[in-house]
């Protein structure tokens, strides 16, 4: 018998998949969590993207190194720490995400459309309730 939390967390796993599955994209989910996050928090140190995005700096160093080679975010001189460089998003790296995002909106509000108002309206709620529980 499927637990509560085995039953959402599938749920929530066949969602995200399927919102990948609008992904139009070479970039991995990964590299655009990334991008998505340096635009969230501003130009920043891989150290602090890393601690945001809840993973170890050499395996974000990798991503940005990627992200900046694709020209999707660029490396400056930190103007407080010569040791450091802080990783901004590039202007191209923005219009990846807004495309990407575009496209995800778009379907996920045509399912949304097709749903009762009432059934909107729990999903409303429990976006707060994930929200929490993806910052704990």
């Amino acid at each position: 018998m499927a637990t509560d939390s085995h039953q959402l967390a599938r749920s929530v796993a066949r969602l995200n998949r399927r919102l990948r599955q609008e992904r139009q994209t070479d970039l991995t989910p990964t590299q655009l969590s990334v991008l998505g996050a340096v635009v969230k928090i501003g130009p920043a140190t891989p150290s602090a993207i890393a601690a945001h995005e809840r993973v170890q700096p050499p395996s974000i160093t990798r991503t940005l190194t990627c992200l900046v080679d694709e020209g999707l975010a660029t490396r400056s001189p930190h103007p407080d720490d010569g040791r450091q460089v802080l990783i901004a998003v590039s202007a191209a790296g923005d219009a990846v995400l807004a495309a990407e995002r575009e496209r995800r909106d778009e379907w996920l509000a045509q399912r949304l459309a097709e749903l009762a108002t009432r059934e909107r309206e729990i999903l409303r709620e429990a976006t707060e309730l994930l929200d929490r529980l993806a910052r704990s």
